[in-house]
């Protein structure tokens, strides 16, 4: 069985940082890319996807201020986010693409 579990979301001050990770369980993550969405109004919005190579590319409104990455030993995928605004507040989910596997999220929530 599947499980994506993830961890470090908070309260933060605007301009703090966070760390997030998304740790797998049953799968193999290092075939598969791998991204972080958030939950916002009526959709769930891409912010970072990390290709099995390490490729990576990022939604404009967080480009320069988070980073994603990926320890394929550890089966854990990360997003390192900094310079939070009230706007990023949001769940975040970690998502193995091309499958339908999800996490169940972890609230981030920016206070200005």
């Amino acid at each position: 069985q599947v499980q994506l579990v993830e961890s470090g979301g908070g309260l933060v001050q605007a301009g703090g940082s966070l760390r997030l990770s998304c740790a797998a369980s049953g799968i193999d993550f290092s075939a598969f890319p791998l991204a972080w969405y958030r939950q916002d109004p009526g959709k769930r919005t891409l912010v970072a996807q990390i290709s099995s190579a390490g490729s990576t590319n990022y939604a404009t409104f967080v480009e320069g201020r988070f980073t994603i990455s990926r320890d394929n030993a550890k089966n854990t995928v990360y997003l390192q986010m900094n310079s939070l605004k009230p706007e990023d507040t949001a769940v975040y989910y970690c998502n193995v693409v091309t499958t339908g596997y999800w996490g169940r999220g972890t609230q981030v929530t920016v206070s200005s």
